[in-house]
C-alpha cells in the first residue's frame, strides 16, 4: 500500500468518524435535552469510544446533522415547538424594542428544542439602561457579564437572564451602540423584529 493511499485511507476514516460524531451529538441534543454543543460532542465521543479524538465535528456540522435528525424523526412535533419559541422570542423583542434587539442562536437557526433557551442581543451605551428597564417592568432576572469581541477586541458586557411564564429562559447581552452598526450581523445568524416576524409568517404560513 502506497503512502498516498494510506493517507487517503486515514483521511476517509477521520471524516467518517467526524460524521458519526456529528450525528450522535445531534441525536443527544434532539432526544437527550443537551443544549451545549461541546457537551454533546464530548458525550458522543465517549459513547463511540473516541474520547481522545482530536477530530471533533464543528458546531455547524452538528447543527446540520440536527436539522436532518429533526426533519426525519421529529417532523410532527418539532415545528410546533420551534414556533412557540420564536413567538416567545418575538414577544420579548417587542417588549425590549427600544434597545434594537436581535435574535441569535438555535431559536433562529431552527435547531432549538423544547429545552432550548432564547438568546437576544440588545444595544445601549447606557450600561444601566436595560437593568433599569427590567426593574421598572418588575421582571425578575439574574445578572452577570459576558465576554464578546467588539471592534476587534474582547470586552465584558452586561448580561441578564429571565424566565418566562412558559419556563423558557431568555438570555440577553447588552452591547454598545457602535456594535449595532458594525456590519458583522447576517440574516442567517441575526434577526431583528421585522426579520423574525417575516420568518414566522413565511415558515408557518399554510400552503395555498
Amino acid at each position: 500500500m502506497t503512502k498516498e493511499h494510506t493517507q487517503r485511507n486515514h483521511g476517509y476514516k477521520r471524516d467518517l468518524m467526524r460524521e458519526q460524531l456529528a450525528h450522535r451529538a445531534a441525536k443527544l441534543m434532539a432526544e437527550g435535552g443537551i443544549t451545549d454543543h461541546a457537551s454533546a460532542k464530548r458525550k458522543a465521543a465517549r459513547q463511540l469510544g473516541a474520547a481522545d479524538t482530536q477530530h471533533l465535528p464543528s458546531n455547524q456540522e452538528v447543527d446540520d446533522a440536527l436539522h436532518s435528525y429533526r426533519a426525519l424523526y421529529q417532523h410532527d412535533s418539532h415545528p410546533g415547538i420551534l414556533r412557540r419559541l420564536r413567538e416567545e422570542a418575538l414577544a420579548a423583542m417587542r417588549l425590549l424594542a427600544e434597545f434594537h434587539p436581535y435574535l441569535t442562536g438555535s431559536v433562529l437557526s431552527g435547531t432549538a428544542g423544547a429545552q432550548s433557551d432564547i438568546n437576544l442581543m440588545l444595544f445601549s451605551d447606557d450600561a444601566k439602561a436595560v437593568l433599569l428597564f427590567l426593574l421598572r417592568h418588575k421582571i425578575e432576572f439574574e445578572d452577570g457579564e459576558w465576554k464578546v469581541r467588539v471592534g476587534g477586541h474582547e470586552e465584558s458586557v452586561p448580561s441578564y437572564t429571565f424566565t418566562g411564564e412558559s419556563g423558557v429562559q431568555t438570555h440577553i447581552v447588552v452591547l454598545p451602540e457602535n456594535a449595532r452598526h458594525s456590519g458583522s450581523r447576517h440574516p442567517e445568524t441575526h434577526a431583528d423584529i421585522a426579520a423574525l416576524e417575516a420568518l414566522l409568517l413565511a415558515r408557518f404560513q399554510a400552503p395555498k
